[in-house]
């Protein structure tokens, strides 16, 4: 049987940048649905329950003070995030160092003598024209000023915290372009319910606002008439088919996966071309571990400078004791495979991570492994390489993509999906004004 429905604006996908973009639509007053193939919301920024552990499968932290709490403030939706103070310690040598207030000089000053040097470079980095050119990578702009492994292993750690790559596959323009402008040492924090605590809230303002969410249904295919977007065939959780009519479609899906709901007859074979290149995902190894014995002093996040593949653990429960049973303290310790474009020896890559988690915790060997997940291909930490994003917008003027597959240049993370989804919500007011009914 097939039903009908009509919106104004189609969401694919409720993970971050679709639940934002939805949520600032509705509240805008456009009619919203948003469909989820999923059972549950936030993508790969969710959390599931593994007996009694809150273990996120994707981002762990959110960033407080910044457009993502902006945007949960707009639409009206509780914004429970829980701070560590310090955030990050930074683990060189055998000192776990705590760089707040103090930025890149304390932090280069604890770890290498040419650091007075490597700040030289980075005022450079400020001004356009001291920018490096965009082939250069991190690893080989850092290379020209020291070849301390210490100081080359921070810059690892950062790359993979940030953007999820190694820093001989991260332009150095990105890296440079974000920790000189964007504010690099950032406020964030954990939710008490694991990160799905958010988006459920989320979803709570959007749907008492009127917007609807789909959950188990998928969009099947998108249907263009007269050189835009029309509607969507969509399968509902009860297997009925639905034709949904809608005047503007945003997909969080990625572009790769919103060109394939389309006749490639309909797009210019530039474009698509186009999302073919961009289509370049990265992989990341998360390790979730418990103890009932106390591993890790750090309350928030700690960063490794002298590990084979670890580039930070979390500390969940210093901050968020819910997120496990009571008398047990919740781990998360993420590695960057080598390499981390393209295929890798998962196994080995594995097995590196749990060596690096066996040297930098004493009484691992005793901890609780609750899951190995590893990231890549059609379910990765980032969809596109930050620097290699394509923009928002398609060829299709009332279609547009949000998310980590259309960034904003030198952007990551969850961060990075709040902010597409403000462009995409300010450009569909801009070119689709609603009108009075």
């Amino acid at each position: 049987m097939t039903a009908a429905a009509d919106t104004d604006a189609l969401v694919i996908g409720a993970g971050a940048g679709g639940l934002m973009t939805a949520a600032r639509l509705q509240h805008a007053g456009y009619r919203t649905l948003v469909v989820e193939r999923l059972a549950y919301v936030g993508g790969r920024a969710s959390t599931r329950d593994i007996d009694g552990f809150k273990v996120n499968n994707g981002a762990i932290v959110i960033e407080t003070g910044g457009i993502t709490e902006q945007t949960f403030a707009e639409a009206g939706a509780e914004f429970d995030v829980r701070s560590p103070a310090p955030p990050i310690l930074y683990r060189i040598g055998r000192r776990d160092v705590d760089v707040t207030g103090g930025g890149w000089g304390l932090l280069l000053s604890r770890i290498t003598r040419q650091g007075a040097k490597i700040l030289a470079g980075l005022a450079d980095a400020r001004q356009d024209a001291g920018l490096p050119d965009s082939q250069i990578s991190t690893a080989d702009w850092l290379a020209r000023y020291t070849r301390g492994e210490t100081v080359h292993g921070i810059f690892r750690a950062m790359c993979g915290s940030v953007f999820a790559v190694g820093p001989d596959e991260l332009p150095a323009r990105v890296f440079l372009t974000y920790f000189t402008r964007k504010s690099a040492f950032k406020k964030f924090g954990f939710c008490p319910q694991g990160t799905i605590g958010i988006w459920q809230s989320l979803v709570a303002a959007f749907t008492a606002a009127g917007g609807q969410l789909w959950l188990s249904s998928e969009v099947r295919g998108l249907h263009v008439q007269d050189g835009q977007v029309a509607g969507a065939t969509v399968r509902r959780a009860d297997g009925e088919q639905a034709e949904v009519t809608a005047k503007v479609v945003v997909s969080d899906a990625g572009p790769a996966a919103a060109t394939a709901l389309i006749d490639h007859g309909q797009l210019p074979a530039e474009y698509l071309a186009a999302v073919k290149a961009a289509d370049r995902p990265c992989a990341m190894i998360t390790v979730n571990f418990a103890s009932q014995d106390r591993l890790m002093e750090a309350p928030g996040l700690l960063s490794f400078a002298s590990t084979r593949r670890l580039c930070y653990a979390a500390n969940f429960t210093d901050v968020c004791p819910e997120m496990a049973p009571p008398g047990w303290h919740l781990y998360a310790g993420t590695a960057v495979p080598r390499p981390s474009v393209g295929d890798f020896d998962e196994p080995a890559e594995t097995d590196l991570l749990m060596a690096d988690l066996h040297a930098q915790f004493p009484g691992f060997d005793r901890a609780r492994i609750l899951s190995t997940v590893v990231t890549r291909d059609d379910w990765p930490p980032q969809r596109a390489v930050a620097g290699y994003d394509l923009p928002p917008g398609t060829p299709l003027p009332n279609l547009w993509n949000v998310g980590d597959g259309v960034k904003e240049y030198a952007n990551g993370g969850t961060t990075a999906c709040a902010e597409t989804a403000q462009i995409v919500a300010a450009a569909i007011a801009g070119r689709f004004p609603l009108r009075a009914r």
